[in-house]
Formats: C-alpha cells, structure tokens, sequence
C-alpha cells in the first residue's frame, strides 16, 4: 500500500498553518536579536561568556565579538582551489560476503595565467579484517567498521587526501585553498556512545596527525584549509547570544532551559532561531561574519587544532565555513579563505564550484552499487565460491500482489 497523501497532506497544511502564525512574532524578535548582536562589545560578550558555566547547550566562543561583519580582499591573480569529496557502499548483510568501498573523488583547480584542472577519483575495497579496529588488552575490544563508524574513516580518508594532492599536484608559489565539504568537527562522536579505540583511531592517529602535516606544509607556502557547511542548521552563535543576554544562574538555567528555547526573558529572545537567521539580516552579500570558535567536546580532543568559523552571506545562501587555528589566526590565511571561498560561490552559482566537481567524482550513483553488487556476484562465481543472499532482499525484488 503507497503513502495516503490525502492524510499527509492535511497533517502538512496544519504544519505550514501553524508556521505563518508565528511569523510576525519571530520576525520582530529576529530583528531585535541582530540590534543586540551589533551593540554587543567585544570586552562585554568575553566577560559574560568567563562567567558562564554548566549551561545546558553548546555555545560558541566569540573571538571578534558577536555583531562584527567583514568584506573579503582582493582576489590574487595567481591561485589554486583542491577539493575532495568522498562516497561509500556500506557493509551489506544480505550480500555473500563482507565488503564495503570507499570512493575518494577531488580536484586541483588553477586560476590565472595558466589555468588547469586536474580530477581524479580513486575507490578503495576493505574487507576481511580491514572492517575491523581491535585492541588486545586485557580482553580484546573490536568495532566493526560499518554504519556511522564507516563514514568518519571516510572523513579522515577525505583529509588525508588532500594533503596528497597538495604535496604531489599544487606548485609551492600559488596560494592555495583545500575546501572540504562538511565539517572538521566530528560530531558523531560526541558523548561516549563508541569506545576510545575508535576515537584515538579517528582522532588521534588519523585526524590530528594530517592536520599537523597540513600546517607544516603551511609554514613553507601561502596554505589554508576549510570546509564548507551549506544551509548549516547550527545554533552555537543564538546560543552565545542567549549567554550575552541570560541574567539567571548557570544552575537556574539548567533547570529551566533547552538548547532550543528558555521560558523566561530575556533570553527567550531568541527561541526556535537558528545562527543562519541571525547572520541572514547581519551580512550582506559577500560579507563574513566574526570569528567564532567552538567549544564541542570532540574538538578538546585535538590538541592545538581548536576550530573556528564563521559565517558567509555568498549572495545566494548564508553558509558556515570551518577554519583550524593556525588557518583563522593568521592575517594572510583568514582573508584569503574568505576571498577564495566566495570567488568559488560567484564561479559555482551560488556553491564552490571546486566541491561541486569533487562531488561529482565521488558520488557512487543507483546503476553503480548494482554493478558492484554484480561483480562481487560474478568475482565469487568465478571462483567457484557460493553467491546467495537472504529470502529479505530477494522478495524485495519480486512484485507481489
């Protein structure tokens, strides 16, 4: 039986009904959120964020204030923008055997006087004990690299290619700019759902390491890194907001608020909005926002790697932009992400056109994870192995009446 949409419909009408309700209300407090952003010092945001403990939300630390908006410099005559964007067939239990692919697609490309483009993509097959991290200690801890835990490898596997391509396919005398898509916070380990096994594999032997060689080549040529974070629904900066705002206790607070929304005034000022809104009325086209750090408990994991970003008005979307610390504190590499990041929007419509073709490269389409199905099939034919599956996925095959 197919989806009622008449029923959904209706449930979809009360929803937008209930939306529109609100909008003059959540207008008016949108505009008096930004007012207080603007009149905001730095010395008074700093001030109230020192005394602020035990809250019950994520807040982002403000290193410029909260109101602050910035135009980007001129861009360089020379330059070059790499990026690199992964995709992966998960472990599949109705298969015959135990695989998964991690496919890593990316581009060099050069801008100037001798513009060029390279794209590559590169899949790598694991299988056997490779879908496995284990630990032999006092008993033996092992996490199978499948789900959730198989796309932070993909992650790290993403980072580390693109010190590859920098060291093997950028000249030393171009500023260059690496774009990642997504974030370099790694929330899906945030709280203590996976053993330290897994977070010292991803964080300490993986991440932390390439982020070190990234910021050594750094010190040897014009070098920064980011990521991109398109339509971000991240509420770090309200939250800093709601702490400028809050005249109640940390204990208070805690037993009255939520990450999204505080009963009382003022700090219900801000309820339900999201940082985008606020920087939507902040920012012209164009403009980037302060600089902000974030205080996860992932990121306390990463040593001298604390993560910053701010937000960008690219003309078409407000977008969230990652930076590690030695990329946001360095007077060339700030702005130069800046003017890089937006020239990449202006070029790509809207979106850098530099993780647009990465994507392109990575993306593993419908057709092709049936063909990689067809051929692990074909491979284990071949060799005289067993290929079956579950009675599950061949009904799922099958019409039925």
């Amino acid at each position: 039986m197919s989806l009622d949409l008449a029923k959904t419909l209706h449930q979809i009408g009360s929803l937008t009904d209930n939306l529109k309700s609100g909008q003059e209300d959540r207008s008016q407090r949108l505009s008096m959120a930004v007012e207080a952003m603007r009149s905001a010092t730095p010395e008074d945001v700093r001030g109230k964020h020192g005394r602020s403990s035990n809250r019950p939300f994520l807040w982002a630390g403000a290193a410029e204030g909260l109101g602050g908006a910035y135009w980007p410099g001129e861009t360089p005559r020379n330059f070059c923008v790499l990026s690199v964007d992964g995709s992966h067939i998960d472990v599949d239990r109705h298969m015959p055997v135990n695989c998964a692919l991690i496919n890593i697609g990316g581009c060099v490309l050069k801008y100037g006087d001798q513009p060029d483009a390279y794209l590559f993509n590169t899949p790598r097959l694991y299988s056997g004990d490779e879908l496995y991290l284990t630990e032999q200690g006092s008993s033996v801890t092992e996490v199978p690299i499948e789900g959730a835990v198989l796309g932070l490898k993909r992650t790290i596997e993403e980072i580390k290619a693109l010190e590859h391509l920098i060291a093997e396919q950028v000249p030393q005398d171009l500023p260059t700019l690496a774009l990642l898509d997504g974030s370099l916070v790694l929330w899906g380990l945030s709280g203590g759902g996976y053993p330290q096994l897994l977070r010292d594999e991803i964080i300490k032997r993986g991440l932390v390491p390439t982020l070190d060689s990234l910021r050594d080549l750094s010190r040897h040529r014009t070098l920064a890194l980011a990521a991109y974070v398109s339509l971000p629904r991240s509420t770090e900066v309200v939250n800093s907001l709601r702490l400028y705002l809050c005249e109640t206790q940390a204990s208070e607070c805690a037993r009255m608020c939520s990450n999204r929304r505080s009963p009382v005034s003022p700090c219900s000022l801000v309820n339900h909005l999201l940082d985008r809104d606020l920087f939507e009325r902040l920012l012209e086209p164009g403009q980037r926002s302060s600089l902000f750090f974030t205080n996860s408990s992932v990121v306390r994991e990463y040593g001298d790697h604390q993560i910053f970003f701010f937000y960008l008005h690219t003309g078409e979307e407000i977008a969230r932009v990652e930076l590690p610390q030695w990329v946001a504190l360095d007077e060339v590499l700030l702005p130069l992400t800046h003017t890089l990041i937006l020239d990449q929007c202006q070029r790509g419509v809207g979106y850098p056109v530099s993780i647009s073709e990465a994507h392109e490269q990575a993306v593993i389409s419908g057709p092709d994870r049936q063909k990689f199905r067809e051929l692990v099939d074909l491979s284990l034919t071949d060799q005289g192995l067993p290929v079956y599956t579950s009675e599950k996925s061949r009904s799922k095959r099958l019409a039925w009446l």
